[in-house]
């Protein structure tokens, strides 16, 4: 449920910033288990997702003092896998404020747990929204920067809000149909109480697991191999999904770059005393086909069939090029000079 993601920053008359002592920074620290360890060998991108949706949680409740929800989670590149018997360091900051939300950057370290310096493994902001007990949002006390790294990092929180606009719309005007000819997967499964976070509803970092698996599955049959997520992009959350809810999580193919596959996934919740499932969860996450020493390597270039399928390839397109224009990003290489 996404309230003022991009809202502007408090006006006069608005809350003051909180006591200078009070952080806006959480860091987690604890070794990747043996029971973290995913189909890849090494920790799956969705068990990392879900330590950045708790650490990021964290930082929210810790600076709002009242229940916070997810909203909205960037650009995410997994550039190198966390090992389990990693020392894992989750660390998330809050860089920019809103009325009710709070825009967090959260990076995830890991290294040799006997001593030497944590590599950085992913990078990504994520946005809460401070909720009252009646669900609705609440304002925050304001974040003012005061150091030079502070203000850079609030100013590329702003810069990426227009970004992420355009890439919402674009995905909102799309529709996913039988229509499409492209490998598709859906998974299906009740809610289970272990999913349930402190509101009582199930984690957003579990719904973001669920979107890896299925993204996994998905691009395994397409290419024939083993595949691993390297970016997910746009997980936007719309409403909550209850435990004991009927899920289907389903993942279809939209498009391939030279390595990547582009998986779009959609996640739809609904009463199992009922028919209807309604959308709580939507993203776009890509997969890279790895041999048997775990390179990657190239997938095989998939063809539009259908008039569905052209539409939403072209969209696949067009949602790297918004990408390539936010503040550090650049278009894939096989797009370069096209």
């Amino acid at each position: 449920m996404a309230h003022d993601a991009g809202g502007p920053a408090p006006a006069a008359g608005a809350p003051a910033a909180v006591a200078p002592q009070q952080s806006p920074e959480v860091t987690l620290r604890f070794l990747a288990a043996p029971t973290d360890k995913g189909h890849s060998g090494s920790v799956d991108a969705g068990t990392v997702l879900e330590w950045v949706d708790k650490a990021a949680y964290a930082a929210a409740v810790g600076w709002a003092k009242t229940y916070c929800v997810t909203a909205y989670v960037g650009n995410i590149h997994f550039a190198d896998p966390v090992n389990v018997g990693d020392m894992v360091e989750v660390t998330a900051t809050i860089v920019y404020t809103g009325r009710s939300s709070m825009h967090i950057r959260t990076v995830v370290s890991s290294g040799d747990p006997k001593g030497g310096t944590p590599t950085m493994r992913s990078d990504c902001l994520v946005i809460f929204v401070a909720v009252g007990e009646d669900g609705r949002p609440v304002e925050v006390p304001a974040w003012i920067p005061r150091t030079e790294a502070e203000r850079e990092a609030e100013a590329h929180a702003k810069a990426r809000v227009a970004v992420r606009d355009e890439i919402v719309a674009s995905m909102k005007r799309q529709e996913y149909t039988d229509a499409g000819t492209a490998e598709r997967v859906v998974l299906r499964f009740l809610a289970a109480p272990t999913d349930v976070n402190w509101g009582g509803k199930v984690h957003g970092g579990t719904v973001m697991k669920w979107i890896d698996e299925a993204a996994y599955v998905c691009a395994s049959r397409y290419c024939g191999r083993d595949a691993v997520a390297v970016f997910s992009g746009g997980v936007r959350f719309y409403r909550p999904l209850l435990i004991g809810d009927v899920v289907e999580v389903e993942a279809r193919l939209v498009y391939t770059g030279t390595k990547g596959m582009h998986i779009a996934v959609h996640v739809r919740s609904g009463s199992p005393r009922g028919h209807g499932l309604h959308l709580t969860t939507y993203c776009l996450t890509v997969m890279v086909a790895r041999d048997e020493t775990g390179t990657a390597v190239p997938v095989p270039r998939w063809e539009p069939v259908s008039d569905e399928d052209r539409r939403l390839w072209e969209h696949a397109r067009e949602l790297l090029e918004i990408r390539g224009k936010a503040p550090g990003g650049r278009l894939p290489n096989h797009l370069l000079g096209a």
